[in-house]
């Protein structure tokens, strides 16, 4: 396995929230003891109800955010003691994000040429040709036809500013692609579009991907490895075979099952009672308080990683593991 362009260690993430006194404000864990990372060519999945953290997770991954604690690397280094000029050069350009609704991201003043070109300018890269060229290879790149560059954002369809997003991404040829629920936005025709896309550029490009969506079913089709998230916790993490066909936590698997597909023949789980607050999260495992298999012991602390005998790479943090459920996957 190669090296991971960017990988978590134990990380925390807690914002001061507007609630509570007003010397003593409000806590809220947006991210809590993760620990992931992602290498060129693989995609890896993050699934989980919103306000779990996974748009937490994808700007610490890219660099927007700086941990409270753990420690961030990026190929090898720890990102966050890195010098902030070489911090912005290398990382800034080697992780991209395209984030989730592009009628929001792009500049809806620039046209599609300038909102291209302005990464490569900002980072000196290439004569003002060179530049030029590269603007035109990359509408290619993503499908796009060449007049495409004069238009402003508001010109275009929803389909085709997410792959001008994409192709902003992709300007300064980074190694890994972080995409927050890219799709939400589209309608279904062209978020198929735009997933293959995304496909097509791993494999032709060679690009890792943190995939993040709410639809389990769309991140099982495209990534290598899933994460799976609830209140600021990864709670089940393996390659997609094993999380799918094996699903060992208990929320994994309410999520398998709220999104049926011909691949499974488990029941609907239906979970009961409200999402706990990220300001007080429960004791223990988060997961307890809806959770129809929680004991005692579940309230004590947050259970420690169990990795599967088969594939020690399939983790979980659970003390009543389900038991695993027939999967065609």
């Amino acid at each position: 396995m190669t090296e991971p362009v960017v990988s978590l260690e134990h990380v925390h993430v807690v914002h001061t929230a507007r609630s509570g006194g007003l010397i003593h404000r409000d806590k809220v864990h947006a991210l809590s003891d993760a620990t992931v990372s992602v290498r060129r060519g693989e995609i890896l999945g993050v699934v989980g109800e919103s306000g779990c953290g996974k748009s937490t997770l994808a700007k610490v991954v890219v660099g927007l955010q700086a941990p409270t604690s753990g420690t961030v690397r990026f190929r090898g280094e720890d990102l966050w003691t890195l010098p902030a000029k070489r911090r912005r050069r290398e990382a800034g350009a080697a992780v991209a994000m395209v984030f989730q609704d592009a009628s929001t991201a792009l500049n809806p003043r620039l046209p599609v040429r300038r909102i291209l070109r302005d990464p490569l300018d900002v980072h000196r890269r290439g004569t003002p040709r060179q530049r030029e060229e590269r603007v035109r290879d990359l509408l290619d790149l993503v499908g796009l036809p060449g007049h495409v560059a004069a238009a402003l954002p508001g010109q275009l369809s929803g389909g085709q500013r997410q792959r001008v997003a994409v192709a902003r991404a992709l300007t300064l040829e980074p190694d890994v692609i972080v995409a927050d629920e890219p799709t939400s936005a589209l309608d279904v025709s062209v978020r198929a579009q735009v997933l293959n896309l995304l496909l097509d550029l791993r494999t032709e490009l060679g690009l890792g991907l943190v995939f993040i969506s709410h639809d389990i079913q769309t991140v099982r089709y495209l990534a290598d490895r899933i994460a799976v998230m609830y209140l600021g916790r990864v709670v089940e993490e393996g390659p997609t075979a094993e999380v799918a066909g094996h699903a060992r936590h208990p929320y994994t698997r309410a999520l398998f099952s709220a999104t049926p597909s011909l691949l499974d023949d488990g029941e609907r789980i239906v979970l009961t009672g409200p999402v706990p607050s990220a300001t007080h999260p429960p004791s223990g495992c988060p997961f307890r308080t809806r959770c129809w298999k929680a004991s005692d012991a579940c309230a004590a602390e947050f259970p420690s990683a169990t990795h599967a005998e088969a594939d020690p790479a399939h983790s979980w943090h659970c003390l009543h593991p389900e038991t695993p459920v027939r999967s065609v996957l």
